[in-house]
């Protein structure tokens, strides 16, 4: 397969995969552009085997088999033909998506969160990582002038804040699965469940958020005849992801510090990419129970609006 034709295939996948993250990625030159698109194709991939039907097992031997891939790029797969194309372009960090798949093999053991730095490594995993491979595609302002490491701290932290913003989004969507990104510590502090019922997590959600009107039934009654749950719970819950969005925001804050540092169609593609997860966080934290009923997404006509907007250096 020529190079040529593994860039547009990749492109399609993150066009039909992707679309958040497409709004920006196209506003970069062809070939950064291509770049960027084998990186995310690689992720949909790795992803996709993490979210999918297999045996944990299959899974597990399906992850490491993307790590020696990783190492020598066979050339029968589009996405890695590609992929290798790109890192000898632009040197992209090697251990940056190896990092991608070691995140994905903690959704697959089943890891659990008891704290928000435990979740955070997880984010620097799953999405810093991307974060650190996109800064080796985009151009800089000043590449002489640029504190490289700091560069990398700054598109690590928009990495977490669009992984949190991720991982609100789709509370609901994650608990049938069986998977609770919810520091267990927080869920204690909001009274959604009591120590020792750490693996009961993901239920406890399902209930809350499957909840038509959120109307206290029998289940949510104790041995007294008191809701215990309810709509008290919902609302508990809703304060909790209001409290989680006020951390991905400062985590933001901090990485759009990352923009001036690159030229000017890498910062509008950064601008837009975080310009459309921004919002979407914000409308998150601005109605949470509503976003537990439903997912909260943006139309096409505002994404291209952030993306439009983005060019002039604002940040939708």
């Amino acid at each position: 397969m020529s190079t040529e034709e593994a860039y547009r295939q990749c492109e399609a996948i993150t066009r039909r995969t992707a679309a958040n993250f497409y709004y920006g990625i196209r506003l970069l030159p062809r070939e950064r552009r291509g770049a960027m698109c084998a990186v995310y194709a690689f992720a949909r991939h790795v992803d996709d085997i993490g979210d999918g039907q297999l045996a944990r097992e299959e899974k597990l031997r399906r992850l490491d088999a993307q790590a020696r891939a990783l190492a020598a790029f066979p050339q029968a797969d589009p996405v890695m033909v590609a992929l290798a194309d790109a890192y000898e372009r632009f040197a992209v960090p090697p251990d940056a998506l190896e990092a991608l798949i070691e995140g994905v093999r903690m959704d697959v053991q089943g890891v659990a969160y008891e704290s928000f730095d435990d979740l955070v490594l997880y984010c620097r995993r799953v999405a810093g990582a991307i974060g650190r491979a996109c800064l080796a595609i985009f151009a800089l302002r000043d590449p002489a002038g640029t504190d490289l490491m700091q560069a990398g701290r700054l598109a690590d932290d928009l990495g977490v804040a669009l992984q949190l913003t991720n991982i609100l989004r789709d509370v609901r969507e994650d608990a049938e699965r069986g998977r609770v990104y919810l520091p267990a510590e927080d869920l204690r502090r909001f009274g959604l469940i009591v120590a020792g019922d750490e693996y009961d997590a993901a239920s406890t959600i399902m209930r809350l958020t499957h909840r038509p009107g959120a109307r206290v039934g029998q289940d949510d009654m104790d041995a007294g005849g008191r809701a215990d749950g309810g709509e008290a719970k919902v609302q508990q819950l809703g304060m909790l992801v209001r409290f989680q969005a006020g951390r991905a925001q400062k985590w933001f804050e901090r990485g759009i510090a990352l923009a001036p540092m690159l030229d000017k169609r890498s910062a509008a593609c950064l601008l837009a990419m975080t310009g459309i997860y921004n919002r979407l966080l914000k409308r998150i934290a601005a109605d949470p129970e509503r976003a537990l009923r439903e997912r909260v997404a943006l139309g096409m006509h505002e994404k291209t609006w952030v993306a439009a907007r983005s060019m002039l250096g604002g940040s939708g």
